[in-house]
């Protein structure tokens, strides 16, 4: 059995590959949920208390939740590819890339549009994604030949 977990783990020496795969499946996850419940993501988008009074507008429906669901599952899948195929650029700088969205998208509905607030539910996005980034750029030559 742990032969068999082995040999689905990247072979790529260092652990950013690694990494990459926990991410991956991780952001799977992540998606799942935002297809079957609101409660996960309105932890996020909700800038008001997590049970907010009825009066107070909700920014999550089920259509956004499912849209920030297939968005996290592509990211999942471009995470899985870089987890593999670490040596080539194309494919380390599209998880680069995948990674700054991400950061992109999180800072800006907390700083610009104000959808969400600091918070646990935020800060977990908020810091995969800027570490992340910086282990990806400290260590690209050692990946990319």
């Amino acid at each position: 059995m742990a032969s068999l977990f082995t040999a689905l783990i990247p072979q790529t020496p260092g652990l950013l590959p690694k990494w990459l795969l926990l991410t991956s499946i991780i952001s799977v996850g992540n998606s799942i949920q935002a297809y079957t419940t609101l409660q996960f993501t309105s932890r996020v988008y909700n800038p008001t208390p997590i049970d907010p009074p009825p009066t107070t507008p909700k920014h999550v429906t089920a259509l956004s939740s499912r849209t920030f669901g297939t968005w996290t599952f592509l990211a999942a899948v471009i995470r899985f590819y870089a987890a593999y195929n670490i040596t080539d650029p194309v494919i380390y700088q599209l998880a680069i890339w995948a990674y700054v969205i991400a950061f992109a998208h999180f800072t800006s509905e907390w700083v610009v549009f104000k959808t969400t607030r600091w918070g646990l539910p935020l800060a977990g996005p908020v810091f995969i994604s800027t570490g992340t980034l910086v282990w990806m750029f400290t260590q690209y030559s050692a990946y990319v030949v």
